[in-house]
């Protein structure tokens, strides 16, 4: 339960006050100057006390969320400075006052973690900083990244998208508005053209770490975006301390952070992060809200996959924010000579049954190719559901798309591929990596050889497992919709 301290009762704190007891807010402590505002508060069952808003005597001994709301920016300024001081991990949200000075402004912004203008204040919004689970997950949030000695890392998964930059980019920013500098850092390449055109528009200033026995030797703590544990899909340590998890996806194991935010209910990474921008009343600069904007768009295939309503809220919070130039720019790149030979070699190598296509394109150079030729292969008439792999290095990458399908790709890569290496996604977007182990050292003469076995065996399990997912028909003499007609082309 959340306990909020309002110091000072004018104009604005009153308005607060009343917000939260209609919205049945408990542990709702009061401290006002003045007796008979005090024995108003007290006649509507509020815990209210007489005294000076700046005498900490008065306060509770715990609190999680102090609003400072007196109509004197003087009074303000200096309860806000004693509160930080008693509670210095409470989150401190500061009303400026009627007429303040910039000292004033200034002061207040050194301490409180949100300062509210008297020409910009918006009760509602004050009150939901202040209201239910949500107002809980900010406090944690800002007590765990308070708590942060030195630079942040904010990783991404590897080979990043742009939900996992937008993310990162993010709460970047808004470990930044509680004095904590930070990095968004990612393992791979970003090389998908969509996403090298994002970076690249927008400068992006982003970190690329590197395999090692300490990649964040640099830094004093670490948060992970849109994934969830060290040593799954990015290039950290398994025993990595995290301070900081939040991600939209299911997590197939235990999470271990000191504050973890899983929401799966929502489309987007990006869209958890733009709450919690909503929230602690930020807002985000041009380069940032592009960003999020198209994670959300992508993450959501143009709000049209598991789409949510605050998918669409936290779209149209961003919109007077971002830049459409750059949008249109970045959803319309040039196609790269390697995406062009790796979709011819995914469409001649194609192996069909049914509506059901895989295929291997031997070694590649860029694993982003392998997602662009997966939805090209989609496009093919009669296949709705596709896996294009391909080698790089000693390990074997997998891009696969579904559409109109009663099957769950993601959860179909899982089980054909978890075993053997680390899988998953969407029901319509997902991907696999699997290490190649003995074959890693295989002769370069024997490359085709190699390419041979691997597309039989990766190809044979995803056949397998559709097949497993795919409706039983209600006739055993039928044949399976997906899987019927098997042929190899």
């Amino acid at each position: 339960m959340v306990t909020r301290l309002v110091l000072g009762c004018g104009t604005v704190g009153h308005a607060i006050i009343d917000r939260l007891v209609e919205r049945g807010a408990r542990d709702l402590h009061v401290v006002d100057a003045h007796e008979r505002r005090v024995t108003a508060l007290r006649d509507e069952n509020v815990d209210a006390v007489t005294a000076e808003p700046t005498d900490p005597s008065a306060y509770p001994k715990t609190v999680d969320v102090v609003l400072v709301g007196d109509d004197d920016p003087a009074t303000n300024r200096a309860a806000a400075g004693i509160a930080r001081d008693r509670f210095p991990e409470a989150m401190v949200v500061a009303y400026t006052g009627i007429d303040p000075t910039d000292a004033d402004r200034d002061a207040l912004a050194s301490v409180a973690d949100r300062v509210l203008d008297h020409e910009r204040l918006l009760a509602d919004r004050v009150s939901a900083l202040a209201t239910g689970d949500d107002a809980d997950r900010v406090t944690r949030l800002l007590r765990v990244l308070r708590g942060i000695e030195g630079r942040l890392a904010v990783v991404t998964h590897d080979n990043p998208d742009p939900d996992a930059i937008a993310s990162a980019l993010a709460l970047v920013r808004i470990a930044q508005s509680v004095g904590v500098a930070g990095d968004a850092c990612y393992f791979g390449d970003i090389s998908h053209q969509e996403n090298r055109a994002l970076v690249n528009l927008l400068d992006l200033d982003l970190v690329q770490l590197e395999r090692g026995d300490d990649p964040l030797a640099a830094y004093g703590g670490v948060a992970l975006v849109d994934h969830s544990r060290p040593g799954v899909n990015d290039g950290l340590p398994e025993e990595t301390r995290v301070d900081v998890v939040i991600d939209h996806h299911p997590p197939r194991g235990p999470v271990d952070a000191r504050f973890p935010d899983l929401r799966h209910e929502v489309g987007a990474t990006s869209t958890l992060l733009v709450d919690y921008l909503d929230r602690l009343g930020i807002d985000p600069d041009r380069t940032t809200a592009t960003a999020l904007l198209y994670g959300i768009r992508v993450d959501t295939k143009d709000f049209t996959r598991e789409v949510s309503g605050r998918d669409f809220e936290a779209a149209a919070f961003l919109l007077p924010f971002v830049d459409p130039d750059v949008l249109d720019r970045v959803e319309t790149p040039s196609m790269s000579a390697e995406v062009l030979a790796t979709t011819a070699k995914a469409i001649r190598n194609r192996e069909v049954r049914g509506s059901v296509g895989a295929s291997g394109v031997g070694r590649i150079h860029d694993r982003d190719a392998l997602a662009q030729a997966a939805d090209r292969l989609l496009a093919m008439e009669g296949l709705d559901v596709v896996l294009v792999h391909g080698i790089l290095d000693d390990t074997v990458y997998a891009s696969g798309r579904a559409r109109g399908s009663a099957i769950d790709l993601g959860e179909v890569l899982r089980d054909a591929f978890d075993q053997i290496g680390s899988a998953g996604g969407h029901a319509d977007m997902a991907g696999a990596q699997i290490p190649l182990g003995i074959w890693a050292d295989v002769d370069e003469g024997l490359n085709e050889t190699l390419e041979t076995a691997v597309a039989a065996n990766i190809n044979g399990r995803f056949f397998e497992t559709v097949s497993s997912f795919a409706a039983v028909p209600a006739d055993d003499n039928e044949t399976d919709p997906l899987l019927s007609e098997s042929s190899s082309e």
